[in-house]
């Protein structure tokens, strides 16, 4: 087995697994333990307030703004940031690190609502979606993995003061995500809080290990000749 694999198992993927069952967890406190206790119990009524304000225009807005977190557009976005890091800074580390990020989260994502069955809220959704699965919210994690990871590593690149807090505005856009969702009824409040710390913790496990230069890989041999080989 080369040396790098156990390091990525013990590293990445352990991690990763011990969030998902911390997701898993707060899914079945959600839906079986305390889905009869403050707050859970008042949860509907947020939903209930979004739909009552709901007015054309917010319509509209959520619905641009609830796309921005779709699986699509994640992906592409992903992609193209992963590019343009990769060609900007000549290394791998950067891009690795987000398209690690937004995957890792997307798999505790999918993992979880296999487990936790729960239902959307009780109020008219506007959106197509199977009536079940609303813990965690996809969008808002995904969301959560990809801009909050483009933010942190913009502040670590930019050099200008001005534009470092500038690159942390980009934090705005899951909680834009998430309030699109809750407000087009799609989920609970608890449903994309879970999905904050799925996608924060899923930035800081690969921040840790993939951005952290101190963190060294057991790299095979002929890999590092042809690293070398491409430095040159």
């Amino acid at each position: 087995m080369p040396p790098v694999i156990p390091q990525v198992l013990r590293r990445l993927l352990l991690p990763v697994a011990v969030l998902f069952g911390v997701m898993v967890g707060l899914g079945l406190l959600a839906t079986k333990v305390a889905n009869d206790a403050w707050p859970l119990t008042v949860e509907d009524d947020i939903n209930r307030d979004f739909e009552a304000h709901r007015t054309a225009p917010l319509n509209v807005i959520s619905e641009i703004v609830s796309l921005i977190g779709s699986t699509p557009v994640i992906i592409a976005v992903t992609g193209v940031a992963a590019v343009i890091l990769r060609l900007k800074l000549g290394r791998w580390r950067e891009p690795l690190f987000l398209c690690l990020a937004v995957t890792a989260q997307a798999l505790v994502f999918f993992f979880t609502t296999l487990v936790i069955d729960r239902e959307r809220p009780a109020v008219h959704r506007m959106d197509d979606s199977p009536p079940t699965s609303s813990f965690p919210s996809g969008h808002t994690s995904a969301a959560v993995a990809l801009y909050v990871g483009l933010a942190l590593l913009l502040f670590t690149l930019l050099h200008q003061t001005w534009a470092k807090r500038l690159a942390w505005l980009l934090v705005l856009v899951p909680v834009a995500v998430a309030c699109a969702r809750l407000y087009r009824g799609m989920h609970h409040p608890t449903d994309v809080t879970a999905s904050f710390l799925n996608g924060i913790t899923c930035v800081v496990i690969m921040a840790r290990e993939i951005l952290n230069r101190a963190v060294r890989w057991a790299v095979p041999q002929r890999f590092r000749l042809s690293s070398r080989k491409v430095a040159h």
